[in-house]
């Protein structure tokens, strides 16, 4: 089993800064990406950037310029420095683990981790 804990989150003024963390663990072998949702009251969850084990990283279009996704193999962590923040950046942020095996002979599966509220706000 693998379990996915965040933190980070909190109030910030508009134009601030915040930085959430997400460290996987439990029996891993492997991951293929991490990354970043977002589900904020009354709308679906989104996605707002990914990390893949060999770095490549992709942003959503509202975020581009303002969020930078980094993450740590060894440590199966992955980071959200999250910049310029805007009110519409409030919500409920999920870290992801995809494709997860704990073996070269587990079948892959995604992870959730609990959700930590950002709220951007003055």
């Amino acid at each position: 089993q693998v379990q996915l804990v965040e933190s980070g989150g909190g109030l910030v003024q508009p134009g601030g800064s915040l930085r959430l963390s997400c460290a996987a663990s439990g029996s891993i072998f492997s991951i293929v990406a991490m990354g970043w949702y977002r589900q904020a009251p009354g709308k679906q969850r989104e996605s707002v950037a990914a990390i893949t084990s060999g770095g490549s990283t992709n942003y959503a279009d509202s975020v581009k310029g303002r969020f930078t996704i980094a993450g740590d193999n060894a440590k199966h962590t992955v980071y959200l420095q999250m910049n310029s923040l805007k009110p519409e950046d409030t919500a409920v942020y999920y870290c992801n683990a995809d494709r997860v095996r704990s073996s070269t002979k587990d079948y892959p599966r995604d992870y959730w981790g609990q959700g930590t509220q950002v709220t951007v706000s003055s």
